[in-house]
């Protein structure tokens, strides 16, 4: 049965509380949170990651790697997910914002 990824948060705030998870975490945050948006939006609309892979000449478990943030050494490229995101019927959009 899914749960909607509730029992995920509830795992993630508690690892959090923990101060040297908080700081693995944060350094890299911004790779969690495209990887967590880009599963979201393929999730939203409706498509699966086989879908996905096979419109990005790739492989599913290359996709489920990009959407959980792990298995590589590196974040994916901008050029990637571009191709992610058209895969999808999405574009990207990247922007600097000041600290506020």
């Amino acid at each position: 049965m899914r749960d909607n990824g509730k029992w995920h948060n509830e795992m993630r705030i508690l690892a959090l509380q923990d101060p040297e998870v908080r700081a693995a975490y944060e350094e890299f945050k911004l790779e969690f949170e495209i990887a967590e948006q880009c599963k979201l939006m393929r999730q939203k609309m409706n498509i699966s990651q086989e879908y996905v892979a096979k419109k990005m000449h790739s492989s599913k478990s290359a996709i489920s790697r990009l959407e959980s943030a792990k298995g590589s050494k590196h974040s994916p490229s901008i050029s990637t997910l571009k191709k992610y995101a058209e895969a999808i019927g999405c574009h990207l959009e990247v922007k600097i914002v000041p600290n506020c």
